[in-house]
């Protein structure tokens, strides 16, 4: 409140946040309508990737890694497991974990995607120079640090 008692105004447009979201909604749609004629969503191709691209095995760390909580991840691994693109099994070390795979079926289904999703990324960083895309991550992993 300021000192004459009014209320300060908010400025949406100033807002970090706001123009964040904006561009995440922007970047999510055109991706999301693509993906969906391949039967995926963009949740279930970050699964698709983190569990083949980066070796990702545990629930846990496919939805840290993502970066959406185990809720929303639990619910994307019975949709990908009923498709048929990825299995689910006791862990061997630890009978108390499940680790995640991929079928052959979710394999193919992830590189008839990749075209889309390359083509998605290139059309975003086609609009910012090579210095302000490096610039752009720095500063959103900077501002999202410590935040998971």
């Amino acid at each position: 409140m300021h000192m004459d008692g009014t209320v300060p105004k908010f400025g949406l447009q100033n807002s970090i946040g706001h123009h964040i979201t904006r561009a995440a909604r922007i970047v999510e749609r055109r991706v999301e309508g693509s993906l969906r004629e391949h039967g995926l969503t963009r949740v279930g191709w970050c699964i698709l990737l983190a569990v083949e691209e980066e070796g990702l095995k545990n629930p846990s760390e496919i939805a840290h890694f993502i970066g959406i909580d185990r809720t929303a991840t639990s619910r994307a691994l019975r949709q990908l497991e009923t498709e048929g693109l990825i299995g689910r099994e006791m862990g061997r070390e630890d009978r108390r974990t499940t680790e995640v795979t991929l079928t052959d079926h979710g394999r193919a289904r992830m590189q008839e995607a990749m075209p889309i999703c390359i083509e998605n990324m290139e059309h975003f960083n086609a609009k910012l120079g090579a210095d302000e895309g490096l610039e752009l991550k720095r500063l959103l992993i900077k501002l999202t640090a410590d935040e998971a």
